[in-house]
């Protein structure tokens, strides 16, 4: 599957969620999917024991949505300055 296709299972309503990016037609958001992931885990996991009205391409889609958006973004660090008196 294409990520552009993937792409097309995320929807943003600013009257669900807040505006927060969500698995379209659920309450379940991209960042709730990724948190999980990130705590190792599995996509089939997430969809058996958590969520099982989603699929594993709703999972494959919040990470492809994260990557288009971070892919986009330009981040910056800044060297905290430490204060002395």
């Amino acid at each position: 599957m294409q990520s552009k296709d993937l792409l097309e299972r995320i929807s943003i309503a600013p009257d669900i969620l807040h505006g927060k990016p969500r698995i379209k037609g659920t309450r379940i958001a991209v960042s709730m999917i990724l948190e999980l992931l990130a705590e190792g885990v599995s996509a089939e996991e997430i969809r058996s024991k958590f969520y099982p009205d989603i699929t594993i391409e709703d999972v494959q889609a919040c990470i492809a949505f994260a990557n288009q958006f971070l892919s986009e973004e330009e981040i910056h660090f800044f060297e905290e300055l430490s204060h002395t008196s």
